[in-house]
C-alpha cells in the first residue's frame, strides 16, 4: 500500500482512504464498471488511473473526460463520434472517445452532469458494447472499460428525474467512496507539507514554507469544504506570496482559514449535491436569529396596539390615541398580523437561498480571478452549470 501511495503521490494515513485504494487494486484486473463517489476536490481522478495501470489494459489507451465541461449540444458527438454532414459543422467524420479508447479505459468524470439522452446511449454501450455515431444507423462495437466519477447525490438525482436509475445500477457494479479531507484527521498537515515542498521545487524557491504548531492546529480543525484542491491552492498562494517562511494562524486567517470555520468559502448547493447540503447552516442560523428578534418586536407592537396606545421605548413618552379611535377599537376584533415563522422565511428560496448562491458564486469567481473552470471546481459543479447560473443571476464578469 505504501509503495502504491508513493507511486501516485498520495499522502495520508486515513484507513477509509487506504481501503478505497485497496479496492481499486483488487477490481483492476476485472472488466467490471466502477463508480467513484466523493465531494469535489477529494482526488477522485487518481482512482481510475490506478485501475487502468493495474489492469490488463495498461498498455492501451486511457482517456479522461470531464462530462460537465462539454456543451450539451456536442457531447454525443464527442463521446460517440459523428458522420460527415450529420449536422451543420460536421465537415468530416469524427471517431469519438468510445472509438478512440477501444481496448482501453474511459474515465467519465462528473457523469452526473450527462443529459438524459446521452445517458440512454451510455447505457446501451455498457449493456451491449455497441453504439451509434451521430447521424448513422450502423452499430459499431467497442471494448472499453468504463470508470465513472461524480460528486452528485445520484439517488437524489434519480428521484428528481435527472439521472436514470438503470444506468446508476449498471455503473455502480463496484462503488468506491473517497472520504472528504475533514474526515481524514491529521492528513491536512501532511498534505500541506507535501504541497509546500512541491511548490518550492517547481518554482525554485530556496526554502519551502512551514506551519507553526499553532497553525498546524488551525489547518487540522478547518473544515476544508474545497478538500485537497482548496488546500493545494492555499499552500501555493502562501508559498509565493508570503514573505515569511513560517506560517502562523494570523497568516492563515488573512486567507480565510480560521479554526472550525467553513463560512464564506463559496460552496454553493447546486445540483442536489448531498456533500454540500449544509453549507448554509451558519447563515441560516443567523437569519433565524434575526427573524426571532423581529417576531419579538412585532409581538410587542401588537400588544401595545391592542392596549390602545403607543409607547416610544427610546423617549419614554406615551403618545395619545384619539378617543374616536379608542371607541372604534372596542368594537373591532384584536389586530392580527400575518407574521411568517422562521421556518417559512428560511424555506423561501427567493428570500435567501438565491441571494446566498449568487453571493457564493461571486466569491468563488473573485478568488479564482474570474476563471470559470477553477471557480466551478471550487463550487463542486460543472463549468456548464456555473455558466447557466452566471447568466441567470446577471453576473457581469
Amino acid at each position: 500500500m505504501q509503495s502504491l501511495m508513493n507511486r501516485y503521490g498520495i499522502v495520508g494515513r486515513n484507513e477509509t482512504l487506504r481501503e478505497a485504494l485497496a479496492t481499486a487494486v483488487l477490481v483492476a484486473p476485472t472488466d467490471l464498471s466502477v463508480l467513484i463517489q466523493g465531494e469535489s476536490g477529494v482526488g477522485k481522478e487518481i482512482v481510475p488511473r490506478i485501475i487502468h495501470d493495474y489492469s490488463k489494459r495498461k498498455g492501451k489507451t486511457y482517456i479522461a473526460i470531464n462530462c460537465g465541461a462539454i456543451p450539451e449540444g456536442t457531447i454525443d458527438s464527442e463521446l460517440f463520434g459523428h458522420e460527415k454532414g450529420s449536422f451543420t459543422s460536421a465537415i468530416g467524420e469524427h471517431e469519438g472517445f468510445f472509438g478512440a479508447a477501444d481496448g482501453g479505459t474511459l474515465f467519465l468524470d462528473e457523469v452526473g452532469e450527462l443529459p438524459l439522452s446521452t445517458q440512454a446511449r451510455l447505457l446501451r454501450v455498457l449493456e451491449t458494447g455497441e453504439y451509434l455515431r451521430v447521424g448513422s444507423s450502423t452499430p459499431r462495437k467497442t471494448n472499453v472499460r468504463i470508470v465513472a466519477a461524480t460528486n452528485v447525490d445520484i439517488p437524489n438525482a434519480i428521484k428528481q428525474g435527472r439521472f436514470r436509475e438503470d444506468l446508476y445500477y449498471r455503473l455502480c457494479t463496484i462503488n468506491i467512496k473517497i472520504p472528504p479531507l475533514r474526515k481524514r484527521q491529521g492528513d491536512a498537515v501532511l498534505l500541506f507539507k507535501k504541497f509546500a515542498l512541491d511548490t518550492a521545487a517547481r518554482y525554485n524557491i530556496p526554502e519551502p514554507i512551514r506551519l507553526t504548531p499553532e497553525a498546524e492546529a488551525v489547518v487540522n480543525s478547518y473544515k476544508w469544504p474545497g478538500n485537497i484542491r482548496q488546500l493545494r491552492n492555499i499552500t501555493e498562494q502562501l508559498s509565493i506570496l508570503s514573505e515569511s517562511r513560517s506560517i502562523t494562524p494570523e497568516v492563515l486567517a488573512k486567507h480565510g482559514i480560521t479554526p472550525n470555520s467553513d463560512l464564506d468559502t463559496g460552496i454553493a448547493t447546486i445540483g442536489g449535491n448531498s456533500s454540500t447540503q449544509h453549507d448554509y447552516e451558519q447563515e441560516i442560523k443567523i437569519l433565524a436569529h434575526a427573524v426571532f428578534e423581529l417576531r419579538s418586536e412585532v409581538q410587542e407592537l401588537k400588544d401595545k396596539l391592542q392596549e390602545g396606545n403607543w409607547h416610544d421605548t427610546h423617549t419614554s413618552t406615551t403618545l395619545p390615541v384619539p378617543l374616536s379611535t379608542q371607541k372604534k377599537a372596542q368594537h373591532t376584533q384584536p389586530l392580527e398580523l400575518d407574521i411568517p415563522t422562521a421556518e417559512e422565511i428560511i424555506d423561501d428560496d427567493t428570500l435567501n437561498i438565491g441571494d446566498m448562491e449568487k453571493r457564493n458564486i461571486l466569491l468563488a469567481l473573485q478568488r479564482n480571478h474570474y476563471k470559470r473552470k477553477l471557480a466551478a471546481e471550487e463550487l463542486g459543479i460543472s463549468e456548464r452549470t456555473l455558466y447557466r447560473k452566471i447568466k441567470a443571476y446577471g453576473i457581469d464578469e
